[in-house]
């Protein structure tokens, strides 16, 4: 599986959420130092895509995108997954007894 966009998510000066999107790694080399590689992700996809210093990641983000977090919007979007309260699913209801 062949990723084509790799995004980038950080936090502007003003507060406000940035993201920038590169057509290859190549272009994140540029702007970020590698680390290593990931050798244990449990999406196979994302194995031995590099790893950024001062960026979390690689994560994916829909078929084609391998997002990289900043930490601080990386412990944001956590603390935002942890308390959305998931949906309730009600119960099927038993079928109504018959009176005879």
């Amino acid at each position: 599986m062949a990723r084509e966009t790799f995004r980038i998510v950080t936090r502007g000066a003003d507060g406000k959420i940035r993201t920038r999107d590169y057509n290859k790694p190549e272009s994140l080399q540029r702007m970020h130092t590698q680390v290593g590689v990931d050798d244990c992700s449990t999406d196979l996809g994302l194995r031995g895509l590099p790893i950024f210093r001062g960026l979390i990641g690689p994560m994916p983000e829909g078929k084609d995108i391998v997002r990289y977090e900043s930490p601080d919007v990386f412990e944001m979007m956590t603390k935002e997954w942890s308390k959305a309260k998931p949906k309730r699913r009600s119960r099927a209801s038993s079928p109504a007894t018959i009176k005879k």
